[in-house]
């Protein structure tokens, strides 16, 4: 009898070890087929990567990991505990564990060095719903085939490490989880930066490239450090940025925006409060000039705020929203400037006498109204524009270039920039220095049909002159940020437009004492023709 028992003991282990491997091998051809599949709809690809996925979760093995791997796709799966401590895998480590190949998987692929590391926080939640065994699947892709978006994009190595834990969505992890890419690739006028795949994501229901929740850091040059609190696809993303800063300028360029923009929020506080404070009669003239303060004021500041929302700590929602707001205050201050330009065209050329009814509340429409209806039209088509923006900065070492990236809550749509900022604003240039000739020419004519020099005409050329320099042809050497001219560039478009508010101060305090002089001499004018007999 205990030999019979023994016998059909050993029968059962050996029908196990027969099932076990006909799933081996199942899996095995699965992969296979999907790495030669020519099959043209993303769906399809989605599909198949969903049965893999399923597969893994579902397949049984002995022991605590099981590896599978053909030329292009590599697959693990791990048996977890709710007192998992934590994992770290690597290429290096894995070419040494026992796995199942492929027929044509040996001696046709190099994998290039990568690795992951999960935190043991990854298991709390589901052990809180559903305590017992856990399994974490690992699926590493060679290719980029499976993951093509709408733009084609290039990621480093063409590399794709995902992972994912059975009994739902791992995301929100306060200790996140790292992943490394090593490369010996120069990637001089590349930002490289870590996201991951995002299914639904921008046009494509299918899916797209997302950088939210992951944060890139660059260890050494040869070396991608991806940190995300999330479990799914990752890779790196590299995008062609032929103007990149170079990392020993950030730190000074970073101080002068700090105090120049912090000098322009003081400058623009004390000349609003003065205006308020002001007895005088405000005319529309000095109305329009306060609402240019008030954009320079609101986008000052949040500029300022824009790099601290972009930190980790600080919710997505927050930092598109303050995206939002600085991409308005900067289309409003563009927007009054252009303001500034037409007011100057009426001024003069109809030889100051003008009146529009109800023109500051017009101009008040157009200067705050048509911004905040751009803004509002991008989020409603698309509230993904706005968000961390990463600014790409390089290190030069002797033996590469190697690069780091620096965030700010900005206008992510390529789109949106080129259109709503670049565009927007080279307009707006454009038209404040045709403002400025056509004055210049004005003024230059005027002064010539006069018998003697008039001191009048020529006070009025340097006040045309410092008002139309400040009210826009600083702004456009934001075209000049290429070549040669990048360095100075920099420089000259920090200071100058840091310093924006203060400048403009600066000039409404030269106007208030002018006015003032000038009063003080009609009134001395008065009195003494009324002393003279």
């Amino acid at each position: 009898m205990d030999h019979c028992g023994t016998l059909f003991m050993c029968l059962c282990l050996l029908t196990l070890q027969n099932a076990t491997a006909e799933t081996w091998k199942e899996l095995l051809s699965y992969m296979e087929n999907m790495q030669v599949s020519r099959a043209r709809s993303p769906f399809f690809h989605l599909r198949q990567l969903h049965q893999l996925e399923q597969m893994l979760l579902n397949t049984s093995f002995p022991g605590y990991n099981l590896t599978l791997q053909t030329p292009a796709i590599q697959s693990l799966a791990f048996k977890l505990s709710c007192n998992f401590s934590g994992l770290s895998l690597s290429s290096a480590t894995l070419k040494r564990v026992p796995q199942a190949r492929g027929q044509h998987a040996r001696g046709q692929y190099a994998w290039g060095q990568h690795a992951m590391q999960f935190p043991a926080e990854l298991t709390q939640d589901a052990c809180k719903t559903r305590p017992g065994e856990l399994r974490l699947i690992c699926i590493y892709f060679s290719n980029a085939h499976f993951f093509k978006d709408e733009n084609n994009s290039s990621l480093l190595n063409n590399y794709v490490l995902g992972a994912q834990l059975s009994h739902g969505h791992v995301n929100n992890l306060r200790d996140p989880v790292n992943i490394s890419f090593w490369h010996n690739q120069s990637l001089e006028g590349y930002t490289l930066s870590c996201v991951f795949w995002k299914e639904g994501a921008r046009k494509q229901p299918w899916g797209g490239w997302s950088p939210e929740g992951c944060r890139t850091e660059q260890p050494s040059h040869s070396q991608v450090l991806c940190r995300c609190n999330h479990l799914t696809y990752f890779a790196v993303l590299m995008q062609f940025s032929p103007a990149l800063v170079p990392a020993e300028l950030l730190a000074p360029l970073t101080y002068i925006s700090l105090v120049g923009c912090s000098i322009s929020i003081v400058a623009s506080l004390i000349t609003v409060l003065l205006h308020f404070h002001s007895r005088k009669k405000i005319d529309s003239l000095a109305r329009i000039h306060m609402n240019l303060h008030a954009s320079v004021l609101l986008l000052n500041i949040t500029f300022l705020l824009s790099p601290a929302f972009a930190m980790s700590p600080v919710p997505q929602s927050a930092c598109t929203a303050l995206a939002a707001a600085l991409h308005y205050a900067l289309l409003s201050c563009l927007t009054w400037m252009a303001i500034e330009g037409f007011n100057l065209y009426l001024l003069l050329g109809r030889v100051y006498n003008i009146y529009i009814r109800r023109y500051v509340l017009k101009l008040g429409v157009l200067g705050w109204g048509v911004p905040a209806l751009l803004v509002l039209l991008c989020l409603s088509v698309k509230s993904s524009v706005y968000g961390p923006h990463t600014i790409p900065v390089f290190n030069s070492w002797e033996n590469g270039t190697g690069f780091q990236n620096m965030s700010m809550c900005w206008v992510r749509s390529p789109v949106v920039h080129s259109v709503l900022v670049m565009g927007y604003g080279g307009l707006t240039s454009l038209f404040n220095l045709v403002v400025l000739a056509w004055a210049l020419w004005t003024l230059r004519r005027l002064r010539v049909r006069a018998d003697a020099p008039n001191a009048r005409a020529c006070h009025d050329t340097v006040t045309v002159l410092g008002l139309t320099v400040l009210l826009g042809t600083t702004w456009a050497l934001a075209f000049f940020s290429f070549g040669i001219f990048l360095l100075p560039q920099l420089f000259l478009f920090t200071i100058l437009n840091s310093l924006y508010g203060f400048f403009l101060f600066l000039w409404f305090c030269s106007q208030r004492c002018r006015s003032e002089a000038e009063a003080k001499a009609q009134v001395e004018a008065f009195s003494s023709s009324q002393t003279t007999p």
